[in-house]
């Protein structure tokens, strides 16, 4: 039974990775002012906001947050986040029946998320620190 599961699991991704990845525009249209939710092999991973001017949110869902922007570069959508501006966190971005799939071509075995909720509404991000 839980070979089965996992045997569907990766063919309900696999078409959206044999399909090219999303251009800038599509990401853009698909992505702006929404708030998306990300799991990766079932367990929730983060969460990003995404603002107009290509400004994004972070967070892994611990209350804090980094800001940051996106851009394309080289058909991949990167970006940079405050904490480390110097090191842009490229991905492909995949849209599939059951909403995005993202591979970080950073190192493409490394991470492979899917997208599980999304909602209109901003992240909180008090901070990890706060009452402490």
């Amino acid at each position: 039974m839980r070979r089965t599961l996992l045997l569907a699991a990766l063919l309900a991704a696999a078409p959206a990775l044999a399909d090219p990845p999303m251009s800038a525009e599509a990401f853009e249209r698909y992505a702006m002012g929404k708030t998306l939710f990300f799991g990766k092999a079932g367990i929730a991973y983060g969460a990003e906001q995404y603002l107009p001017g290509r400004r994004v949110i972070w967070t892994f869902l611990d209350g804090d947050c980094q800001h940051g922007e996106w851009y394309e570069a080289g058909g991949q959508i990167c970006f940079v986040y405050e904490a480390r501006p110097d090191t842009p966190q490229c991905w492909s971005f995949f849209d599939g029946p059951g909403g995005l799939t993202a591979r970080f071509e950073n190192d493409p075995e490394a991470t492979q998320l899917v997208e599980v909720e999304q909602s209109p509404e901003p992240l909180l991000c008090p901070g990890p620190e706060v009452g402490v």
